[in-house]
């Protein structure tokens, strides 16, 4: 190397420290933000990618959504057993005893081709919390009020009956729309609801609200009126699975304040009530009511009973004898528990099964539950 390269080469030196040394660092974060987004595609040019993506969003929001199926049916609980075993407080637990709903699966999620336009709507919350997913079938409990049968009574006093009954779509909204437009198979009970119209049901943390188009328009005395509103309240959160603390608002179309039943405010959300205040001491729930039967006929049922002793006896539809006649036993005193026996050698005919509790006052039949059956 000859002394002109070295020359060159330390010239060059000078002007790159130079240079450097005028350089001034900044963020360049800005400036490539501002090109990254410059270089963005129109996304009118790729409209089977905007499509796919909305579907893929629309479908993963969407898992555990499922067909709706509706029936043309009037009845609420045809085919279905009346109140399975419960208990003093929860809804959660209530499974119907020889029905078992179904377990639900996710829909399988549809393949996106890149013309495919969504095909599945995402739930979306609302300010009032987020609606039901549907389900392809489920068996929910619905509740009705019937009348207090037997013993000495100073005024009416309704309780609270269950039935199961199975629907398809949203649970919770079903089994309400069933309480309010459909009949319970047994023709002792009656809904207080009826006429009302739901709108929807959406549920946020521990309160749910339940919104109508329009509520019921019947008036009631207060005691009847607090009943009815539990009749609500306990259907919302049997059909929920909810274990009793989740508390329910009632609005009409979307306002609070109005009066159920000319006595319940509903300017707060209503709180459930203890069971041995509201539901009926004894539910007979096999068999139904109207039901054809064989001899021996087995009967089941739930109640709270004095010393944990119940009494039944089968009359004739035809000659009002009494045929046949005995007593049972809860497995508990004084809490809602099963119970269970068997009527022998009962001829081909009419009859009314009555279940009740012998009043400890005056032995007077009261709690009494019925069912009219065809022995064959």
């Amino acid at each position: 190397m000859n002394d002109n390269d070295d020359s060159f080469d330390e010239l060059m030196r000078r002007a790159l420290r130079d240079e450097a040394g005028r350089v001034e660092p900044s963020d360049a974060l800005p400036e490539i933000r501002a090109r990254a987004h410059a270089q963005r595609r129109p996304a009118s040019r790729r409209p089977w990618l905007l499509t796919a993506g909305v579907a893929a969003l629309g479908t993963a929001a969407a898992i555990g959504a499922f067909a709706v199926f509706t029936g043309g049916d009037n009845t609420a609980n045809d085919g279905d057993a009346v109140a399975g075993p419960g208990t003093t407080t929860s809804a959660a637990s209530e499974v119907p005893p020889s029905q078992t709903p179904s377990k639900a699966t996710p829909s399988p999620v549809p393949s996106q081709g890149p013309t495919m336009a969504p095909t599945v709507k995402a739930t979306q919350p609302t300010d009032r919390g987020a609606p039901e997913q549907s389900v392809p079938s489920a068996v929910v409990p619905v509740y009705w009020l019937g009348a207090n049968v037997g013993g000495a009574q100073t005024k009416k006093e309704v309780r609270l009956y269950r039935t199961w009954t199975k629907v398809s779509g949203k649970p919770a909204v079903e089994a309400l729309r069933v309480m309010t437009q459909k009949r319970p198979g047994d023709p002792d009970y009656y809904s207080a609801w009826s006429g009302a119209q739901v709108n929807s049901v959406t549920r946020a943390d521990d309160l749910v609200t339940v919104d109508f188009k329009q509520l019921p328009q019947t008036r009631l005395d207060s005691d009847v009126a607090n009943v009815a509103a539990q009749q609500l309240v306990y259907t919302i959160q049997g059909a929920m699975k909810d274990a009793g603390g989740t508390r329910v608002q009632v609005t009409e179309q979307g306002h609070t304040g109005s009066k159920l039943f000319g006595q319940v405010d509903t300017s707060q959300p209503l709180d459930r009530a203890q069971a041995a205040d509201v539901q009926a001491f004894i539910w007979v729930t096999a068999p139904d009511d109207d039901a054809v039967v064989s001899s021996p006929l087995k009967v089941t049922g739930v109640a709270s009973v004095f010393e944990a002793q119940l009494n039944w006896r089968i009359v004739s539809e035809k000659t009002r004898a009494v045929l046949a006649k005995g007593t049972a036993n809860t497995s508990e005193a004084y809490k809602f528990a099963p119970f269970a026996f068997s009527v022998t050698k009962l001829p081909p005919g009419t009859y009314t099964l009555e279940v009740f509790e012998a009043s400890a006052v005056d032995g007077s039949m009261t709690s009494t539950d019925s069912k009219l059956l065809t022995v064959k």
